[in-house]
Order: structure tokens, then sequence, then C-alpha cells
């Protein structure tokens, strides 16, 4: 089974979305509340990313895999969102249930570095679920680090609690 990676496409977003939101109930499941990932639907989830690249389209960049022709997982990456000029943020990995732990996410993570490094990005950055134990293994073991600082976001009704990782590119 051969696993690609291109540059998304606007036919791929409404297919992202339903994939973003299958990925975050099955990695969330067991931190947050089941309404606070009842929403957004998937087809929801996939005008998001319409809208979202209609703006961001210019400096971010999304990249889908594909196991088969099959869509299986998606990175999106951009500047960083504290405005230093030498640093990107790592947005997002997001793969299909069945997909972890076949290589699809270290595959778009080393792509993504690769990426930043393409546009002179010196320093990579990201933020992740303080209780998502799996995401942050997975991380660390692509060479990011804790940097200490935190956040509360939302999702859904839930306040949740994320970390900032970094890494040199």
């Amino acid at each position: 089974m051969t696993l690609s990676l291109r540059s998304a496409t606007e036919a791929d977003l409404m297919a992202v979305g339903a994939l973003h939101q299958r990925s975050r109930v099955a990695a969330y499941s067991s931190i947050l509340p089941p309404d606070a990932l009842a929403e957004p639907t998937p087809e929801a989830m996939g005008r998001y990313w319409v809208e979202r690249l209609t703006w961001e389209g210019a400096d971010h960049r999304m990249t889908v895999a594909e196991r088969d022709g099959r869509l299986v997982g998606f990175s999106y990456l951009g500047p960083d969102d504290e405005g230093d000029p030498a640093t990107g943020l790592l947005n997002a990995i997001h793969l299909e249930p069945d997909e972890r732990g076949r290589g699809t996410g270290r595959a778009l993570m080393v792509d993504a570095l690769d990426a930043m490094r393409d546009r002179s990005w010196t320093r990579a950055v990201l933020w992740v679920l303080r209780d998502n134990a799996s995401a942050r293994r997975f991380y660390e073991r692509g060479g990011w680090r804790a940097t200490g600082a935190s956040r509360v976001d939302r999702i859904g009704p839930a306040l949740v609690d994320q970390v900032r990782y970094a890494r040199e590119v």
C-alpha cells in the first residue's frame, strides 16, 4: 500500500473537513465530553477549511496524505502565531483513526519541517492539548520539546489546556 503526499486543492477541502472531524473524535474522546465533539459536523468542518484557506492560502500550506488514492491525513502550517519571522507554526496534523501507527503522521511531520526549511524558517512551534498524551509522545519522538508556554482554548463548550512545543527546523 503506497503512501503519497501532495499539496491540497480546493476539491480536497470537504473531505479534509470530514477527516478532521473523525480524527478529533478519535483523538479527543477520552479527554473531552461528547458534547464538545458533537459539533461541528463533517460538512461544517469542510466549509471551515474552505473559508480558512480563502483567507490564509497565500502564506499557509496544507498537505494531504493519500494511501492508494484514499485521503488518510493532512498537515497545515503557516507563519508563527506570535509573529516571529524565523518561526513556522505547525497548525495541525490529523489522520484517519485507522491510519495511526502506519508512519503517515511522521511523513506529514517531516514534510512540514522540510516546507518550513524551504521558507527559511529556522524554528518550528505547535500547540497540543495538554492531556493528549499520545500526540505529545508522537511530537517528542519527532524531536519537539515543551517550551513551558501554555494557553486555554475552546473546543465546543469545553475549555482545554494546550502546551506549546518547539524544535529547530
